[in-house]
């Protein structure tokens, strides 16, 4: 992905095409629609400079047609395309296709519009653009071969070597099923594919932080302060884990355990702004524990006394 924005950067690209092309596969849960948003918010300033397309909704021939808007004479036709009107409105975006093996080989033709000539013609016959987009296509195909289990015990165990010869296995499944559903000159025209594999436990603390610090800051704009303690986020990263299906339990955990609490407390009152929250472990639960401003002010007090005495 750098190498693909770099040279749109440097300007030694082909300046019709996107930026970049990219397919992302890789079972539920491990982070492609994150990466995605993260991408929009880095490149463009912000998290909705992405149009996400889900192609489950473009699974019959007729629904493809509402990406470009519906040709003259078909109901639809008095509105725009999902995908032209919007690029049109917002040229700097990232277009995300999720599951599009899901698409009907409509959408397919599409893309191979953009990704070759760097434009669609909608139904009303105007141009739009997509020189200033990047694509990413989703998918899970082939993932049933990367089952959990084995990559997350050899990362936990440091078996390098091992852990590689699993990413490797899992590697040639995908690629064959990506040949078998897309025909050779949409893959052809994409710039990587990008593989992601199973979460490890490592990977899991690192999302229970990300959590908790966006949790932080969305209580902070109520002047609020929200502490987690080691054993807490430890905690979090044992009730969430699910090698299965990645991620996505690890944030209803968050939720769950941690949010749900504190929303309680702010809903009854007893949370105000000003406040310090301390959420640390209780008989093997997550409890909360609240410093109130006047507390915490008389506490700062006291210190800066003690220390000027002394």
């Amino acid at each position: 992905m750098a190498r693909a924005i770099r040279r749109s950067r440097a300007n030694v690209r082909d300046s019709r095409r996107p930026i970049g092309s990219f397919v992302f596969v890789g079972p539920t849960g491990v982070g492609k629609t994150e990466l995605a948003r993260a991408l929009a918010t880095t490149l463009f300033g912000t998290e909705d400079a992405i149009l996400k397309l889900d192609m489950s909704e473009f699974m019959e021939s007729h629904n493809a047609s509402r990406l470009i808007s519906a040709p003259p004479g078909y109901v639809g036709y008095d509105q725009a395309g999902q995908l032209t009107e919007a690029i049109r409105r917002r040229p700097y975006s990232v277009v995300l296709f999720d599951e599009v093996e899901k698409a009907h080989p409509k959408v397919f033709d599409l893309l191979l519009q953009v990704l070759e000539d760097g434009c669609l013609t909608d139904a009303h016959g105007l141009k739009v653009d997509f020189k200033h987009t990047i694509i990413i296509l989703t998918s899970n195909i082939g993932t049933t071969h990367a089952q959990p289990g084995s990559m997350t015990f050899t990362a936990q165990r440091g078996e390098k070597e091992l852990r590689l010869a699993n990413q490797q296995r899992m590697r040639e499944p995908i690629m064959k099923g990506l040949k078998e559903v897309f025909r050779p000159e949409l893959l052809n025209r994409i710039d990587e594919t990008i593989i992601f594999h199973p979460l490890d436990i490592t990977h899991l603390r690192e999302i229970v932080d990300l959590m908790i610090s966006r949790t932080q800051q969305r209580v902070a704009a109520r002047s609020i302060e929200l502490h987690v303690s080691a054993l807490a986020r430890a905690l979090l990263v044992e009730r969430g884990y699910d090698a299965e299906y990645g991620a996505r339990p690890l944030r209803r955990t968050v939720e769950r355990l941690l949010e749900d609490t504190l929303a309680e407390a702010l809903l009854r009152g007893k949370c105000i702004p000003g406040d310090v929250v301390i959420a640390d472990v209780v008989d093997s639960e997550i409890a909360i524990t609240i410093q109130s401003a006047t507390d915490v002010v008389l506490s700062s007090s006291i210190n800066r006394t003690g220390h000027a005495a002394a």
